[in-house]
């Protein structure tokens, strides 16, 4: 089909999960600007990454690829020098990507060394950072006393050496003491650095000003907030905007953590991070300060559709808003994220298509992934589908409500190799992977290393408490979600070097260059 947009914003928010959006049923938690855009468009209720880790879900959004297929497996996994972005989609197409945020983006040194490119080359510095053209990078993980918001704060009079660290994830508590906001204990007291001047201001302000000064030229807007992420600090008035009796109540079962529970959900649940939000303080004190930092994310929101409607660009901008992962918060007897729940694998996922015939506040339940957004967006802008490396498929038949035939499984992966949870169990480095399928009744997940499966009824178990991976009743079961898992596996795309118009015109043609084997 043709172009349907003229610009694309793509927004993302780190961390946050599915359930926390007024739209999506939170009790308490209010998401105006959120739903207002739900109602403006296509609000997904089944959509799914393909990691539960930062960086290999991105690099799944980035590439329109499975995990399996890009290699970039974990976090600071570097996605190879060969991979094709959408920015380099884009680029041939003569347009460019530009990011206001985070991305994750680790370049592949040992890949740019092969090619011979150093740092003064033009080609290193956009391969550097995935093909973004950067109006502004600000990953929010660390301190980075260099960075452009490093500066930015010094020049709001925030002096210091390490800002980031004195002042936006540090806080004051009830006696005037400065506490660090790595504690998760002080989450529950307001950063040091004012809102204004906070990680989603800041980036809000760089992506409405970049919006501002393309005045008719086309664009495409990657707006990447790092919040809700952890260190769960929000500055004041967030921080005490809700308290523990306005969240979901944590979600896990005594079964999950017993002598039968699954070797694997066990050693994760004796990681620091688990150890600490098994607490029910940990989770009373975190809980409120998270849901503050997705209410101010969605104030910040509504000052980008404010703009939107003031520039005219309802009328002509795809808008796609999803999340990398979720965030366990106590549930499974767990914290941050990685494993195969709900909680994690499940993601908000609202798009806006501007074109008169998108449906307007749709609710769409069939199965949706983050390697379709890569698609989504060419398809939106009439570009070429580069079917013989993207892996997704476009959204557009279904924000336009077309019952066109579409999955009725997804998929996912980890590589657990980098957690204290491997040796524990005794294992040496090398590969430890899981994948996951998913159907609307059944979670299959298959370990390496000898490891037995995982198995969900989610019908019978929406929770997930329940593991069947060793019962015997349901082998059966078991082996059909091997096969589905196999038969996806062989269908990647590993040939990504020729187009497929390509190989079709390169098909039984070795006569025509002059070789003329097995004739008699």
């Amino acid at each position: 089909m043709g172009a349907s947009a003229r610009n694309v914003l793509f927004i993302m928010a780190d961390q946050l999960r599915w359930d926390h959006l007024s739209c999506a049923g939170h009790p308490h938690l209010r998401t105006p600007n959120l739903d207002a855009l739900a109602a403006r468009g296509t609000r997904f209720t089944e959509a799914y990454v393909q990691s539960g880790i930062c960086g290999p879900s991105r690099m799944s959004y980035y590439t329109g690829r499975y995990v399996s297929s890009h290699g970039a497996t974990h976090n600071r996994v570097p996605l190879s020098v060969g991979e094709v972005t959408l920015g380099w989609h884009l680029r041939e197409a003569g347009r460019t990507l530009a990011l206001a945020g985070k991305t994750h983006m680790l370049p592949d040194a040992r890949g740019m060394r092969r090619l011979a490119l150093d740092g003064q080359h033009d080609l290193k510095a956009l391969l550097d950072e995935g093909w973004f053209t950067l109006v502004d990078r600000h990953d929010g993980h660390h301190a980075e006393p260099d960075s452009a918001y490093a500066d930015y704060l010094r020049a709001q009079g925030y002096d210091s050496a390490d800002p980031w660290t004195d002042y936006v994830i540090s806080v004051t508590d009830d006696q005037g003491e400065v506490r660090s906001g790595w504690k998760m204990r002080n989450a529950r007291f307001p950063a040091r650095v004012r809102e204004e001047h906070s990680e989603t201001a800041y980036t809000t302000d760089h992506a409405i000003r970049f919006m501002e000064q393309q005045g008719d030229r086309p664009w495409v807007l990657h707006l990447s907030y790092v919040k809700p992420h952890w260190p769960y600090i929000a500055p004041a008035p967030y921080h005490a905007m809700y308290g523990p009796g306005q969240c979901l109540p944590v979600q896990r079962a005594e079964e999950e953590r017993g002598p039968d529970a699954h070797p694997i959900l066990r050693a994760f649940q004796d990681e620091e991070v688990a150890q600490s939000f098994q607490k029910d303080e940990a989770v009373a004190t975190i809980r409120p300060a998270y849901q503050g930092l997705i209410a101010q994310l969605d104030d910040h929101l509504g000052r980008v559709w404010s703009a939107m409607e003031r520039l005219g660009r309802w009328d002509d901008t795809l808008v796609i808003m999803c999340s990398d992962h979720g965030d366990y918060l106590g549930d499974h007897w767990l914290g941050e994220k990685e494993l195969f729940h709900d909680v994690v694998q499940r993601v908000p996922m609202i798009l806006y298509d501007p074109a008169p015939e998108a449906r307007r506040g749709a609710v769409e339940d069939r199965f949706v992934e983050a390697v379709d957004i890569v698609p989504t967006i060419l398809d939106a802008l009439g570009l070429p589908a580069a079917p013989h490396v993207v892996e997704g498929r476009s959204l557009l038949p279904l924000l336009r409500g077309e019952r066109t035939p579409w999955r009725d499984a997804v998929f996912s992966e980890l590589d657990w190799t980098f957690r204290g949870a491997r040796r524990r169990l005794g294992l040496p480095t090398g590969h430890h992977h899981a994948w996951m399928v998913r159907t609307d009744r059944w979670k299959y997940v298959h370990w390496t290393s000898g490891i037995p499966p995982m198995l969900h009824d989610l019908h019978a178990d929406p929770q997930e408490f329940s593991d069947l991976g060793r019962h015997p009743a349901h082998e059966d079961i078991r082996a059909e979600m091997r096969e589905r898992l196999l038969a996806w596996f062989t269908g990647l795309k590993r040939r990504t070097t020729l187009t497929w118009d390509e190989a079709e015109f390169r098909t039984d043609r070795h006569k025509a260059a002059g070789v003329f084997y097995g004739e008699w």
